[in-house]
């Protein structure tokens, strides 16, 4: 194999040097920003090292030339290499002619964006492009998402030659979450159901959640509430519930066993809707699970929330959401905004569990500190 280093000023005369040398076979190895020149560490250029490779037993392939170009209309002119690109151009006007030599750069250059760092991949962008990329590093989004909107941008960036305004950008952007997640529902309680249960791990802040719920159903909507806790595992929950029925002048019944949660549903049939608060226990252990589905009749008459916290880890996340799948689980519910400044895992949590979101919340404060979601609003908190 023929391998060789070039160094130019940009990534696109690199491309021209190997094109020309080594033909449209060429196979890029590597590549990386250099400084080159100056005096004692000062007045150094910024140039690229591209390292390519040639197998000998392949013929170079000259440079099409525009007659050649012209010759071979009809044949394709594009290595794409399974690249979404747009359709090859079948006509010879010297307007279609350039559209094919601009399509061959913007392939070879998604080619070398695959083979590449993700430091090297940034500084390869044009500038405005750079900054979607690192707001989207910075903001945890997974690889795959990156690749896909980077590539849709730099086709659109080729189409308008770079005439491009930051806001242009940012509805692309805007467009390509939203599209990822046009499928899912979003939006609070549907107030069809008697029964709003919220489950998920320790620590995530079900019980705070529950009173904001029932509180915006008493002060705005001005209906009949109480609440049901099975927490029987932690006193202060237990406390910390009763405080709020106390404050909003609403029951409370207390649940041990499945015959315990038949007669509160009993007693408090004359409510309009019941709000049930369910323990936090270790999501990895399965047997709280099962105890959970012991206790609670989960038909058709309850609405049911899983609750997680925005600071852990998506990991995590999936690892819960898979734990309390055997359960009917209309929406998601994020909490602690607040205390993380990306939403990066948000979104791949919803595009995985393919479930919308109900509410995030932002604090301890009740009944504020609590927003219903909408999908533009999360792509939106997302993006800025």
């Amino acid at each position: 194999m023929k391998v060789k280093k070039y160094v130019a000023t940009s990534m696109q005369e690199a491309m021209k040097k190997i094109r020309s040398e080594m033909g449209n076979d060429a196979v890029i190895l590597n590549s990386k920003m250099i400084q080159t020149g100056g005096f004692l560490g000062f007045f150094t250029k910024k140039k690229i090292e591209v390292i390519a490779a040639m197998d000998p037993d392949v013929s170079p392939i000259e440079p099409k030339t525009v007659k050649n170009v012209r010759k071979e209309a009809s044949m394709p002119l594009i290595k794409d290499s399974g690249l979404d690109i747009a359709q090859q151009v079948q006509t010879n006007s010297p307007k279609n002619i350039d559209q094919l030599q601009l399509l061959d750069e913007l392939s070879d250059l998604k080619r070398l964006l695959k083979s590449v760092s993700t430091n090297e991949k940034i500084n390869m962008y044009p500038q405005p492009l750079k900054k979607v990329l690192e707001n989207m590093i910075e903001q945890e989004i997974s690889p795959v998402l990156r690749s896909q909107l980077m590539a849709e941008l730099l086709d659109f960036w080729y189409a308008r030659k770079g005439d491009i305004s930051e806001e242009e950008l940012l509805e692309k952007q805007h467009e390509f979450f939203a599209h990822h997640l046009a499928d899912l529902e979003f939006g609070g309680i549907s107030y069809k159901r008697k029964y709003i249960n919220v489950i998920g791990p320790t620590g995530v802040g079900k019980t705070t959640t529950l009173a904001k719920l029932a509180a915006e159903c008493v002060l705005q909507r001005k209906k009949k509430v109480a609440f049901i806790t099975t927490d029987t595992y932690r006193i202060a929950a237990i406390d910390q519930l009763k405080t709020y029925a106390k404050i909003l002048d609403v029951p409370i019944e207390i649940c041990y066993t499945t015959e315990d949660f038949k007669q509160a549903k009993q007693k408090l049939a004359m409510y309009d809707y019941v709000f049930i608060d369910t323990a936090g226990r270790n999501f990895l252990e399965p047997k709280y699970v099962s105890d959970l589905q012991k206790i609670i009749d989960f038909d058709d008459e309850m609405e049911t929330f899983l609750v997680l916290a925005a600071t852990a880890k998506p990991t995590d996340m999936f690892a819960v959401f898979k734990q309390f799948s055997v359960i009917p689980i209309h929406k998601l519910i994020f909490t602690k905004l607040d205390e993380t400044s990306t939403r990066g895992s948000l979104f791949d949590v919803m595009i995985n569990t393919k479930k919308g979101i109900a509410y995030t919340t932002h604090g301890q404060n009740v009944p504020d500190d609590i927003e219903v979601a909408t999908r533009d609003r999360i792509v939106e908190q997302m993006l800025r």
